[in-house]
């Protein structure tokens, strides 16, 4: 296992430092630099302007010693007379001295557009969207693989096809169309099913729950982020459903389940202690794999919410030609891939016995 984990170690950081250089080439292009000057001097500057800007803030040099900065392998440069952006160091207010202020030393540049150090930028809506993600997962794993382990065990059953059909509705409508639909169902006033229970005396407030998420980024609780919640989670549980129920129905029709049958084990017993594990392994590889969706894959439904997480601040940092801030966005979301698909690796390996003996 020791060897496992440091081979995995050793791709994830080539992986991380390839990915880098590629994001670092492609926000730094000369187009993107070109904006950036307008956006921070005038729009109205000539070409000869903005080569006179990008020169005195540094960006004229070479895009390798820029980036052997922004790693944090070069020292920083000074910024020029002229210069209107803060040098690297004075940007994130490193320590008097320091030299070296780049990704290696926890400095990931200062936001144009917030005014601050890309870390104090990133760390509070990645929070956000962490608790956004966890209640999410929660959904996944326990509605997914519950409603499958009901239908697999039980093929062809009734049980079987409602969940079956519930799988098929629920990935075949995306998440952003899921969150219209409990808008209408939930927290409209004159529509759905908030107009009925205040008519019946059954809720005091106008609508059952929040149709925005704004009041969840200083405190959570059930009325403004369990639609968010269930609008990510709807469209995603039918997919891990299906999943789990195909390789329940595999595990079930094996041999070693009809011996522990014959030997007259209940169900539950053969469930738990026999075929959940095997039935499992698919499963948990894929519900892993979801984490870089919820990341970056829910913009739309922040939006429709109101709910300013990691979505909304690439989507900030993209619409403003925030380099920093983009390049910042685009490495954390690099990392946390690559870390699930790590711990996925791990999961797939400890639930198959098979790979730890090979």
């Amino acid at each position: 296992m020791i060897g496992f984990l440091l081979r995995r170690l050793g791709i994830l950081l080539l992986t991380m430092l390839f990915l880098a250089s590629m994001v670092f080439w492609l926000t730094n292009l000369p187009s993107n630099l070109t904006k950036m000057a307008k956006s921070e001097a005038s729009v109205r500057m000539t070409d000869s302007d903005v080569a006179l800007w990008l020169g005195e803030n540094g960006y004229d040099r070479p895009l390798i010693a820029r980036f052997g900065e922004w790693l944090g392998v070069l020292p920083a440069s000074q910024p020029g007379p002229g210069a209107t952006l803060p040098g690297r160091c004075m940007a994130v207010a490193a320590p008097e001295g320091e030299r070296f202020c780049g990704a290696l030393q926890g400095h990931l540049g200062s936001s144009t557009v917030f005014d601050m150090p890309v870390t104090d930028v990133i760390l509070p809506k990645l929070a956000a969207t962490g608790w956004l993600m966890l209640y999410t997962m929660l959904i996944l794993t326990l509605g997914g693989i519950g409603l499958g382990v009901i239908a697999g065990i039980r093929e062809g059953s009734l049980s079987d096809s409602i969940v079956s059909t519930f799988s098929i509705g629920s990935t075949a409508t995306p998440d952003y169309v899921w969150a219209v639909l409990l808008v209408v169902a939930f927290a409209s006033a004159t529509s759905g099913l908030s107009p009925i229970l205040k008519d019946w005396g059954l809720i005091e407030t106008p609508t059952l729950l929040l149709g925005t998420a704004t009041s969840a980024e200083t405190a959570i609780d059930l009325r403004n982020f369990t639609l968010p919640v269930l609008a990510i989670g709807l469209y995603g549980m039918g997919y891990i459903a299906s999943i789990t129920r195909a390789s329940m129905v595999e595990v079930m029709r094996a041999q070693y389940i009809r011996t522990a049958r014959l030997k007259g084990l209940g169900m539950s017993s053969i469930v738990l202690r026999h075929a959940l594990r095997n039935a499992l392994i698919v499963p948990v590889t894929v519900i892993m794999l979801q984490f870089p969706w919820l990341l970056n894959g829910v913009v739309i439904v922040e939006i429709i919410f109101n709910y300013k997480g990691f979505g909304w601040l690439v989507v900030q940092a993209a619409g403003n030609n925030d380099i920093e801030l983009l390049m910042g966005c685009a490495m954390v979301a690099a990392v946390i891939v690559l870390i699930t698909q790590l711990l996925s690796d791990i999961a797939y390996t400890l639930l198959n016995p098979r790979l730890r003996l090979a």
